[in-house]
Order: C-alpha cells, then sequence, then structure tokens
C-alpha cells in the first residue's frame, strides 16, 4: 500500500509518501480502506519529537513511523472474533491513540481494533467523519462524559466534567478543532457560550449560534469577560492561567493542552478547579456523538483538503495556524 512514513524526526519534509507493508489483521481488529484522514496536534508532535514534552517524557520512537490516528473509510476483511461488524461496513475511528507504530491512519490502509470503531454517520461523508474523531471525543471526555479512568499524570485528581446547562461558557481557540465542537456541545446542553477567537472565525462562530464573540485581536478576553462558570481554554499552554480572573469562585478551567500551567496557588486562592484529561479511543462514544452529527446537532467545519500524497503541504497548512475545524487527507 502507499503511505506516508518518517525516518527521522524533522519539519513537513520528513514526511514521505511510499510503499509500506499492508497491516495484517490480528485477532480483535478489522482492516479498513481509508477514504479520508483527520489531522491532529499530535500528528506534528510527533513529526517533530515531542519537542513540547520534557525529555524524560519523550518516548523512544521505532523508525519508521505512519502518522495519524483519525480514520473514515469501509471495512475490507473482520477477524473471525470481531461481532458487529462486516465487510462494506462505512465506519470511523481515533485508532490507537495514544500510541504509534506501524498501523496508523496516513496509509490506504489500516487495522483498527473493533472497540475503537463505530458505523460513519450516514448524514455526513467520509471526509467530514474523517475531521471528527479525536477533536470530538476531547471534546466529550472533557465536558461530557471522560470515559475512561486512566489517570492524568499533571494532576491528583480524577478528571470530572461539569453540569453545562444554564452555565455561562467561554471557549478560547474556538474557532479550532477542538473548539468547535465545544461550542456547539455546550449550546447542546443549554449553556450561553462566549467564544474567543480571531476576526475570520466571527461568521462561522455566529452560524454557530454562540451567545457572545470576542475577537481576541482587538479585545482581551480576560480583561472583559467575568463571573463564568467554565473556560475551555483549547490553546491551553502556559498562557492559560490567565482566564483564573474570568471565572466566578467555584468555576472550572480546563486547558486542553495543559503543560506549563503553573498558576496552581493562585487557581486555589480564587476558589477554581483546574483539570485535564488525555483523550482516549472509544467506539462507544464514537457511536453516541455519532447521532449528534448524523442529526445536524454537531457539524463538522473543514478547513482544507489535500491528497494522501500531498501531507507535507497539510502539516504546512497546520504550521500557519489560524485553522477553521479541520484539515483532512484523501485516498483515491
Amino acid at each position: 500500500m502507499k503511505a506516508i512514513r518518517q525516518h527521522e524526526f524533522g519539519g513537513p519534509e520528513v514526511l514521505r509518501y511510499e510503499d509500506a507493508p499492508v497491516p495484517e489483521l490480528i485477532p480483535g481488529e478489522v482492516r479498513i480502506r481509508v477514504h479520508a484522514i483527520g489531522l491532529n496536534p499530535p500528528d506534528w508532535y510527533l513529526r517533530d519529537g515531542y519537542k513540547m514534552l520534557p525529555p524524560e517524557w519523550q518516548p523512544q520512537v521505532p523508525f519508521p513511523v505512519i502518522l495519524g490516528t483519525d480514520i473514515s473509510g469501509v471495512i475490507e476483511e473482520v477477524a473471525d472474533d470481531v461481532k458487529g461488524f462486516a465487510v462494506g461496513d462505512e465506519v470511523y475511528s481515533m485508532v490507537r491513540f495514544p500510541s504509534f507504530g506501524p498501523s496508523k491512519a496516513y496509509a490506504e490502509y489500516v487495522t483498527a481494533p473493533a472497540s475503537e470503531i463505530a458505523l460513519k454517520p450516514e448524514g455526513i461523508d467520509h471526509i467530514h467523519a474523517a475531521a471528527a474523531p479525536m477533536s470530538l471525543l476531547t471534546a466529550w471526555q472533557f465536558m461530557i462524559d471522560q470515559g475512561h479512568d486512566v489517570q492524568n499524570p499533571l494532576q491528583p485528581n480524577r478528571h470530572e466534567p461539569v453540569a453545562l446547562e444554564g452555565k455561562r461558557v467561554l471557549v478560547n481557540g474556538a474557532g479550532g478543532g477542538v473548539g468547535h465542537f465545544a461550542v456547539q456541545l455546550a449550546k447542546w446542553k443549554g449553556a450561553y457560550v462566549i467564544a474567543v477567537a480571531s476576526t475570520k472565525h466571527e461568521v462561522f462562530l455566529r452560524d454557530l449560534a454562540v451567545d457572545e464573540f470576542i475577537d481576541y485581536t482587538k479585545t482581551v478576553a480576560e480583561d472583559t469577560v467575568h463571573d463564568i462558570d467554565l473556560v475551555i481554554d483549547s490553546v491551553g499552554g502556559p498562557t492559560t492561567g490567565r482566564f483564573l480572573r474570568t471565572l466566578k469562585r467555584g468555576g472550572a478551567l480546563f486547558p486542553i493542552f495543559p503543560l506549563g500551567f503553573s498558576d496552581s496557588e493562585e487557581a486555589e486562592r480564587l476558589g477554581v478547579k483546574v483539570s485535564a484529561t488525555q483523550v482516549r479511543s472509544s467506539g462507544a462514544q464514537l457511536l453516541e456523538v455519532g447521532e449528534l452529527l448524523n442529526n445536524g446537532t454537531v457539524r463538522v467545519a473543514v478547513d482544507s483538503i489535500y491528497p494522501l500524497s500531498d501531507a507535507g503541504k497539510a502539516h504546512e497548512r497546520a504550521g500557519k495556524g489560524n485553522i477553521q475545524g479541520k484539515i483532512v487527507l484523501t485516498v483515491a
């Protein structure tokens, strides 16, 4: 098969479109003919060698490696012990996250545990289905139901979503992959939603029915917003602490990327909970969110589309930032 593999860390230029072995089917799994692939930040974190992690956390990567997790496609073969799926089923998945290896998403074929796949929502095509899994599951597991008991090593307590109905929720980075899903889930659950993003995303986010839009290129959100119950910071990182002062006592800050947060004492002083989790693959949750995708309650925004062979160009697009929704690769 054709796949995108890398043999060393580096920029988009290390992504090679080349021949690779078709992954072997093992018990408990299905083999999928991939139609589309969704890009996510962990793809470029791995590509460049996990530079954002402390050295002691950087995993050993067995090159060559195939990037990616999110796919939509058609089942080509089913292991004898797999029930509930059949050859010809259209499915989508976040494959084996968090992990890396020879059977991952940037390829014409991928194998996946049956527990990590779900039937593709009939109301959307493969491109939009492939764009959903990681970002939508991230928003879901942060905000609705964590769905797993794997402890976040960055905090002592288990992550717990908070009730959203009637709450004031601020979403930072609202135009991006996780952000635009977080906005929609919060609205679905009855929250008053304030979206923070750049000028480019205003029309898009107002079309998603946000209650307020703040253009961060013109207004400093944390200087003007207060009495918030929950902040979903889909950007996260070292600057996420600036949103603490927007929260009411008893409120919560959920940074999607929690590395670098250093304001724990300030959060405690203000009576604010700061919590995060790491998204995990879940076919059961993809089936659940699939209903929302199928009936239009949640929409998938696609920023740009590239053929698999142009994965390097897709990563270059990602590097420019200000992505509206998701970037997708298609497989001929």
